[in-house]
Order: structure tokens, then sequence, then C-alpha cells
């Protein structure tokens, strides 16, 4: 099931009449106190979120969203006219897993909705949940992540990074790669991206274990990689 919070009653019927013609289930809510009293969590398969909804705006909705157990691996798609680089990047970098400005085609809102909903499907066919490299011990399912035993925060996206390294360890992922994988196939925008996340994630994981940060490999030229004998790199 999509669901859709969206204010604006023209906009809202038109991108459900699409995603049901598609074939997709969808139920849509004009603000974030309705979708959280009516939706059912147990069968949200995706999010669309509008950034400027009355009361709780978008963002905020989305922490939430990400806050909640049975809504935090849900894939979230932010809908809004607020459509500059900047805007896109710290919607995802708050945790949405996508972002489409408005005027949007219903196509490529379609198309877009399909195309997490199989990503969505590839990632919940892993079959280990949890990855050791070095020190650092990464659990898929529970979200958590220990640097020799000490507990680390990471955000939506340095979490995916993270996850993302760990079960490809060895593997040298280019920045490219990365963006696909993490932030969409959809996601217009500098490569620094990855390194800015790659720093911070970093900087993290010394924070809680001397050097742990290091199983991340820079590989120049080409992208990064985890591995366990990274420490003096």
């Amino acid at each position: 099931m999509i669901y859709y919070v969206e204010d604006d009653e023209n906009i809202r019927g038109l991108a459900l009449y699409a995603l049901k013609q598609a074939g997709l289930e969808a139920v849509g809510f004009a603000d974030g106190n309705s979708f959280f009293e009516q939706a059912d969590k147990s069968n949200c398969e995706l999010i669309l979120l509008d950034i400027m909804l009355p009361g709780t705006d978008g963002l905020t909705l989305l922490s939430e969203i990400r806050s909640d157990k049975q809504l935090c691996e849900t894939p979230v798609m932010m809908l809004s006219a607020k459509g500059t680089e900047y805007d896109k990047v710290s919607a995802l970098d708050a945790g949405a897993d996508d972002y489409l400005a408005k005027p949007f085609g219903m196509m490529e809102l379609v198309s877009r909705c399909k195309a997490l909903l199989r990503r969505t499907g590839q990632k919940s066919s892993r079959t280990n949940t949890v990855y050791r490299c070095g020190p650092v011990e990464i659990n898929q399912d529970a979200h958590e992540v220990k640097s020799n035993g000490v507990d680390v925060e990471l955000s939506p996206k340095e979490f995916e990074l993270l996850l993302t390294l760990m079960e490809n360890e060895g593997r040298v992922l280019s920045r490219n790669q990365l963006l696909e994988d993490i932030w969409g196939i959809s996601f217009v925008g500098e490569t620094r991206t990855v390194d800015t996340h790659i720093q911070t994630l970093r900087r993290k994981l010394n924070r809680a274990c001397d050097l742990s940060g290091n199983i991340i490999q820079t590989i120049h030229g080409v992208g990064y990689r985890a591995k366990a004998s990274g420490y003096d790199k």
C-alpha cells in the first residue's frame, strides 16, 4: 500500500488516480495527523510526503516516520514545490529515499514509485542481517552499529552507506554506484555528497573507537571499500 500525504486535494486526487491506474494500491491523507491516526502501518510499502503541509510539515513528519518502529524502514519520497539542490539534499540527508519537485508528470511519479518498491524488495531479500569488519559491527534488523562494542549513532543515510560498504567488504564501490544504491537513480547532484557522508561516518566511528573509521578505505580515482586491514590507510 502507498500512502500519500498532500493537502492539495487536486494534486492528491490526480496522483492517486495515476497510481491506481498503474495497478498500485494507494490512499491519500490531507495532513500528518490523519496519516498517523488512520494509516495501517503494517501494510505500508511506500510513503509520499509533501513538505509544505498544514500543522506538522513534511520534514518533521519524515523525522517522526524514521523514529517509528513500524515505519522506520519504509521508503519515503518527498514531493514538493521546493526544487533547489539544497532542498533536495536536505530532504535526502534527513532520511528521504527520493525527491520529486513539483510540478511533476504522473508517468514519472509512477515510474519512481515502482523503482523504489523494487529497491525495497531487493533489500528485503538480504539473508544476512549482521556484518562485521574489524571492530565495527552493523545489525540491519536492529538498526544498530557498534564500534568495539560501543554504540554509534548514525543518520539513516550514514547507516545505509555503512551497510552497503560492509555487505560488499573488500569490493570497491564507485561514488556513482553509491549514489545510485543509496540516494536513488533519480538523484542528481555532486558526487561530493558521498565524500561528505564518508568523512562524517569515519569521524563518528573513530569517536567510538580510535581508527575504526579507517575500515573505510579511499581508492583514489575509483571510490571506496570496507576492509578490516584498513587501519593504516
